[in-house]
């Protein structure tokens, strides 16, 4: 008896592993597993939302014009320009499927986000992947693996899980480097924490050409999660494609709703910004003076390195921290099989994922 059979490659898709969100025996958990807002999303936003509960029976804005004027208008942007998505991970999708099939190529970096390869794969093209540099994207080394077969070049800035970050003129030398057939797609996932003066979120690079796009979500630093909402900045033939593939309502009412006021509530912004300037040094530096190894970040998370010995080790570090109901997030993943990822939560969150650190070192 014959079955549906998959297309090629899908069966090669490892499905995305979210940070766990639970812990064995534990009936309250600290969870910095997910880089989510430890101070939530805003307070307008949360009213927007119930607001729009009376609108249920009815079908959202499929243009979601209100949300993407709102955009605009915070980041000085042509709202004819802006995809909006239910979540980023859906404009990722949908730029793969527009720009790259079977005997195509996207280009990413050694450890950048798991997003990448499962988009490739779901579009039938061939993932290469480019090796970093000190845990950092290398443009010399991704340019080498650009050939006429690459449509796509996915770079995540800051990095997820790596904290690193590209400076503009780094990636203005990517991107006059590729091809005019090939897409940069800059994925500013975490844009909102950086300071840094060479930073830049890549809306210039969008505009100077017509192979580059800038992602964005609220996900992060607005605290909208679980709504899933996402947004793009792209040239006019890339938005007119990108308004062609995703679905007709993608969006809910209550996330367009609460999406348009959580960017109005810039002040809310500011405020999570300041907290995540204030406490991932503090953990940063804490956790190096238990000797383990922190690597350097822009975002709202830090990447730890833990020691090589069994006793020592990130999987035994995160049993330990398990069993304590604080969950961090493994990134074995993500090709750092040595490494734990901690989000910047709350002050009593940290200090207690530094004084179980400081246990689980002293035990073993």
């Amino acid at each position: 008896m014959s079955i549906p059979v998959p297309r090629p490659g899908i069966m090669e898709l490892r499905p995305y592993t979210p940070g766990k969100s639970t812990a064995a025996g534990q009936d309250r958990v600290v969870k910095i597993s997910a880089n989510e807002s430890p101070l939530g999303p805003s307070p307008k936003a949360i009213d927007a939302f119930h607001k729009a509960g009376g609108l249920m029976h009815r079908y959202p804005d499929g243009d979601a014009l209100e949300l993407r004027n709102a955009i605009g208008a915070v980041h000085g942007l042509d709202p004819a320009r802006i995809v909006a998505g239910a979540g980023s991970d859906e404009i990722l999708y949908n730029i793969a499927r527009g720009y790259a099939g079977p005997g195509d190529e996207i280009v990413m970096s050694e450890h950048g986000f798991n997003v990448y390869p499962i988009v490739t794969h779901c579009v039938g093209a061939t993932l290469v992947t480019a090796p970093e540099c000190d845990l950092t994207f290398d443009v010399d080394a991704v340019l080498a693996c650009v050939t006429e077969r690459t449509r796509i070049v996915f770079v995540a800035n800051p990095n997820n899980p790596t904290g690193s970050y590209i400076p503009a003129g780094e990636m203005r030398r990517l991107r006059d480097g590729l091809p005019g057939e090939t897409i940069l797609v800059i994925d500013s996932a975490y844009a909102e924490y950086v300071q840094r003066n060479d930073y830049s979120v890549g809306i210039e690079l969008v505009d100077e050409a017509e192979n580059t796009i800038m992602t964005r979500t609220f996900s992060k630093i607005y605290g909208l999660a679980a709504l899933r909402l996402g947004w793009a900045y792209c040239p006019p033939a890339i938005a007119d494609v990108l308004n062609r593939l995703r679905g007709p309502f993608n969006i809910s009412t209550p996330a367009q709703r609460a999406g348009k006021s959580a960017v109005e509530d810039q002040a809310h912004v500011a405020r999570s910004r300041d907290h995540n300037s204030v406490w991932l040094p503090w953990f940063a530096s804490h956790m190096q003076a238990l000797g383990l190894q922190v690597y350097p970040s822009v975002a709202n998370f830090v990447l730890v390195r833990f020691p090589d010995a069994p006793a020592q080790n990130a999987v035994a570090a995160m049993a330990f921290y398990m069993e304590r109901g604080v969950i961090p997030r493994e990134t074995g993943g993500y090709g750092l099989p040595s490494c734990l990822r901690f989000t910047i939560g709350r002050e009593d969150e940290l200090r207690q994922a530094v004084d179980i650190a400081r246990d689980f070192l002293a035990k073993s």
